[in-house]
């Protein structure tokens, strides 16, 4: 058996354009800026803990305790700039961890779906993991994109890096399997980022797919509502169609996008 635990490592107060799409003629509405303060949104920021017959898996780490009192310097001025943070008391990933009867030490694995701040900023907690992932692809994008990172966060941390093989699996066939046994699959989900993995844990035929940012709500994928920051809107169509379709299949226990405000942290065991 598996337990899968959806924590909520604090919230995030961003313009509702940058979740869902708008038409605007804005082109920069999802930053905020020359928008009126009505159309900010708080959203939960969440990370996942499986409790794996092999190993403690963390998937992201919320926000860093610094946001509680020297936000502009943890976020950068860009990010400070297009979104807030807060993490109340008790909130932070170790401190959930220590609720939880764990030691960041105890993680296995550490794998982050993708770096942008929200999903990495509390990396430096939890940096005691035995090991901390991102694809190859997500690091890359790092480097080719690196006005939309955060790159303070992660000093002199040490990533593992994966790459995605041709397996079938995801919306371009592509993934890549932490226990070579089907149970935990990081899936290549390109379009809000080109690294993005989405996350498939499985036991026996039953499933949960974390979504992570290839929607940021159910209502993403059911109505079709891409994101308001993408790097390929393709991609972003492709990924979230097979979001969609996971999602339907009869084997889907719960498909959780990251930032869904209606998803209340829980426990689903599988």
């Amino acid at each position: 058996m598996m337990k899968v635990h959806i924590l909520h490592c604090g919230t995030v107060r961003v313009d509702s354009s940058l979740p869902f799409h708008e038409n605007t003629i804005n082109p920069l509405a999802y930053t905020g800026l020359f928008r009126n303060k009505n159309h900010q949104i708080w959203l939960p920021v969440s990370a996942y803990l499986i409790e794996h017959p092999k190993g403690l898996v963390l998937i992201d780490t919320g926000w860093h305790s610094d946001v509680r009192t020297q936000q502009k310097k943890h976020l950068g001025l860009l990010q400070y700039s297009v979104s807030r943070a807060l993490l109340p008391d008790g909130d932070a990933i170790d401190e959930q961890l220590a609720k939880l009867g764990y030691k960041t030490s105890d993680i296995d694995y550490l794998v982050l779906s993708h770096l942008h701040a929200d999903h990495v900023s509390g990396i430096k907690l939890v940096k005691d993991a035995k090991k901390i992932m991102v694809s190859d692809l997500e690091w890359k994008e790092t480097k080719d994109r690196a006005t939309r990172y955060v790159t303070s966060m992660w000093e002199n941390i040490d990533f593992e890096l994966f790459s995605f093989s041709k397996t079938g699996i995801g919306p371009e066939g592509l993934s890549y399997d932490l226990f070579n046994d089907g149970t935990v699959v990081f899936v290549s989900t390109p379009g809000h980022t080109m690294g993005l993995a989405a996350t498939i844990i499985k036991n026996n035929e039953n499933f949960v797919l974390l979504a992570s940012d290839v929607g940021y709500a159910k209502k993403s994928w059911e109505q079709m509502i891409l994101p308001g920051v993408q790097v390929d809107k393709h991609k972003v169509v492709t990924s979230l169609e097979w979001v969609k379709s996971e999602s339907e299949k009869p084997n889907c226990i719960e498909a959780i996008a990251n930032h869904d405000s209606e998803m209340k942290p829980h426990v689903i065991e599988l």
